[in-house]
């Protein structure tokens, strides 16, 4: 069949805009949008990093804020020290610690994104 002179084909060329996916590979985002097995997972491991530092701050918190109060029974006439350890002592290392729990926290959030997203 001929084809008419007046018509031209045009030709693009570029990269693909979409990449093609291997059938049967999932995307993370679909699993948990799906609520499937392995989404579950993916949500289940964010969740577990964070409990997990949750739990290291709650631990350090314990150990630093646990003792202070029978360091102050054994010196109940030294109402000077109590607020000198709570006022100097004890901002510094809760102030440090805070900062370390929102960084974990959100590298821990950084990495979950960058496991859906696929990068």
């Amino acid at each position: 069949m001929p084809q008419d002179p007046t018509e031209r084909r045009v030709v693009v060329t570029g990269p693909p805009r979409r990449a093609r996916r291997v059938p049967g590979q999932a995307r993370p985002r679909t699993e948990i949008a799906e609520q499937t097995t392995l989404g579950h997972t993916y949500v289940r491991s964010l969740i577990r990093s964070q409990l997990r530092a949750a739990l290291t701050v709650f631990a350090v918190l314990v150990l630093l804020v646990g003792p202070l109060p029978l360091v102050f029974a054994a010196a109940p006439e030294a109402r000077r020290l109590t607020w000198v350890v709570l006022g100097f002592c004890l901002y510094g290392p809760l102030v440090l610690l805070a900062r370390w729990y929102v960084r974990r926290a959100e590298r821990n959030e950084r990495d979950f994104v960058r496991l859906v997203e696929d990068r």
